[in-house]
């Protein structure tokens, strides 16, 4: 098997987490690494009064995101990740991948942002979401009732700006599989993760 980077990349929303379950079931010996987990669990850790502070975490995330990323790589498995990956993050996976001699598979899941928009609005209010992403200010335990009352809650404008100036969909590394995902009941999983094999196989 080739040693192998997955990166689940694209638009917000568009489904990252459902299609990594699906490719670990034909892979299981691949390895996640989430930036998002980890975000999570240093929100937890940490908590935050302000913005500030927030993204101070957020960037202490980023750091243990790769150093869990390169003892992953250093130690010959294979990983997973998902993110609307940008230009922020290209390099250093990149040299990452060269220095320790691994092939790269970009997934870019993209779609009608208008769709997506409404997508990650539901997911906003879903009470399973972690609630640090829709404050600033957070310490475990925090509970809110109505999200919609949220003061961090993406709107249309902030939604639409990021996904068209920040190169969400036009992020690439390695070999591009992109997929629309506009519609989910077309979205052929069984051929993308067929495809994804034969390239780890080869």
């Amino acid at each position: 098997m080739k040693k192998t980077i997955v990166l689940l990349a694209g638009y917000p929303a568009t489904g990252k987490s459902y299609l990594c379950n699906k490719i670990l079931e034909k892979l299981p010996d691949f390895l996640i690494v989430s930036q998002d987990d980890m975000k999570e669990k240093l929100f937890d850790q940490y908590g935050f009064d302000n913005m500030e502070e927030k993204v101070a975490i957020e960037n202490q995330s980023w750091e243990q995101y790769y150093e869990v990323m390169e003892e992953d790589l250093k130690n010959g498995d294979s990983i997973i990740s998902d993110y609307p990956f940008s230009v922020k993050q290209k390099d250093k996976i990149k040299n990452l991948a060269e220095k320790y001699e691994y092939q790269v598979v970009t997934f870019r899941l993209i779609g009608d942002l208008e769709v997506l928009f409404k997508r990650s609005q539901k997911r906003d209010l879903d009470p399973k979401r972690h609630l640090s992403h829709l404050v600033s200010r957070y310490h475990k335990g925090d509970v809110l009732e109505d999200r919609s009352k949220a003061d961090c809650l993406v709107t249309h404008d902030i939604f639409m700006d990021r996904c068209k100036n920040r190169g969400y969909g036009t992020f690439e590394l390695g070999h591009l599989i992109e997929v629309d995902v506009t519609d989910f009941s077309k979205i052929d999983y069984p051929a993308l993760i067929k495809e994804l094999c034969d390239l780890v196989e080869e």
